[in-house]
């Protein structure tokens, strides 16, 4: 049996290229969509090639991209927009296989192993969805071609823009070897400095690493890492629409101004673990781990994690958690420009049974009468709008918390 054929289809420069097709003055001028600073959110989201070449750079703030390019041209971002052309793309991708794996709004995984005697070889569908993308979207794609995931992505970042790159079994080791260990998918800021720390900073050291070491180093990650640099990454990709497993259900937001002190800290948590609480009752599942992740204002972020003594959707017992790690690892008086607050460990809740002793009887009851309360909350939202019951101490605040529309989901 030959090998899969997998594609990874990437829009280029994304929002970027659909704002210029919304707007075609933007087309000749260095141009960046970027999140609203009267909210904090003033961040690069994306850039076009013009901006590209004042060396903007994707998550960057807006003054320090307009002390790079002063001319620069700022649009805010159309989400709604975004979702119309992904759906459009993938539609496109649809007609080719129906193993479609969205992996993000502008990035796709094709498995096209079946689909060569309607349409030809992998290079050739590649080149066949750049051409139609363009004339029916007006977007570009970069896509690579491969025999996993892993690579095909590779291959899609290796060449931008609106570029084809074939990464085979003989190929790939002397085009990816000598890049970045942090260019593998999966390798954030954190494992690249572990693995840096200790002498692994190319794709291709990480490869001739003892595997062991890697696990060492990195728990099951630096295994999968090893297996991925190594050509041995074998997942499927899904057909589209079929449901991922889900692992975790959290919510986090960047304030309108930093949390300073308990209260405003009690506030934020009380309203994030409502919502990632009644996500999970929404979907029946219970978490068994709380984590939370904290962001200052000088961007110095750290994650902190709590198991759980019994499975929970409960917002109450999300809050405690998420409140006690907080005191645990954080001074409370120190300002807090973004809050997440995690439910991970995730599982059915037909599947979440707690045993008790007889001296705990009095604690299932107390949580039985408040998950009723809290399912009863559901429905009241879910008959007139998620808005319509919320914290009294949520009105009025000066922190962004209120409306859910204005929460930053992750």
């Amino acid at each position: 049996m030959g090998d899969r054929i997998i594609l990874h289809c990437d829009c280029n420069a994304f929002y970027a290229s659909v704002e210029c097709l919304l707007h075609p003055e933007y087309r000749d001028v260095p141009m960046a969509v970027c999140g609203d600073p009267e909210s904090r959110h003033g961040i690069i989201l994306a850039k076009n090639e013009k901006a590209k070449r004042y060396g903007i750079q994707t998550a960057e703030t807006i003054w320090q991209a307009r002390r790079k390019c002063p001319q620069l041209v700022l649009a805010p971002p159309h989400r709604d927009e975004y979702v119309k052309y992904s759906r459009l793309v993938n539609e496109i991708y649809l007609r080719y296989t129906d193993q479609v794996e969205p992996f993000s709004i502008d990035e796709s995984w094709l498995d096209v192993t079946g689909s060569g005697l309607l349409f030809g070889s992998g290079p050739e569908i590649a080149d066949e969805l750049r051409r139609v993308v363009e004339e029916e979207t007006g977007l570009t794609i970069s896509v690579g071609v491969s025999f996993n995931k892993t690579l095909a992505k590779l291959g899609s970042d290796y060449k931008k823009p609106n570029a084809t790159t074939v990464l085979s079994r003989e190929t790939f080791r002397p085009l990816l070897y000598p890049l970045p260990a942090d260019r593998l998918l999966f390798v954030g800021e954190s494992a690249a400095a572990r693995l840096r720390q200790a002498g692994i900073r190319t794709i291709g050291d990480l490869a001739r690493s003892p595997r062991e070491r890697l696990v060492s180093l990195l728990g099951k990650n630096g295994g999968d890492l090893w297996d991925m640099a190594n050509g041995l990454e074998d997942a499927p990709v899904r057909r589209f629409g079929e449901e991922r497993e889900v692992k975790s259900v959290g919510n986090g937001m960047t304030f309108r101004r930093d949390l300073a002190g308990p209260e405003d800290i009690s506030l934020a948590l009380s309203v994030l673990a409502d919502s990632t609480a009644a996500r999970m009752r929404r979907h029946h599942l219970k978490c068994t781990t709380v984590q939370i992740t904290i962001r200052s204002p000088s961007f110095h972020t750290i994650t902190r994690q709590k198991r759980l003594s019994a499975p929970t959707s409960l917002a109450s017992e999300i809050k405690a958690a998420a409140l006690e790690l907080i005191r645990a690892s954080w001074n409370e008086r120190a300002p807090i420009r973004m809050l997440t607050v995690t439910g991970s460990g995730i599982v059915p809740e037909d599947e979440a049974g707690e045993q008790l002793s007889l001296f705990e009887a009095g604690k299932a009851e107390r949580r039985e009468r408040q998950e009723q309360l809290e399912s009863a909350l559901d429905k009241i939202r879910e008959k007139f709008g998620r808005d319509s019951l919320s914290f009294g101490s949520v009105l009025q605040n000066d922190l962004g918390i209120g409306k859910y529309r204005n929460q930053k989901h992750e």
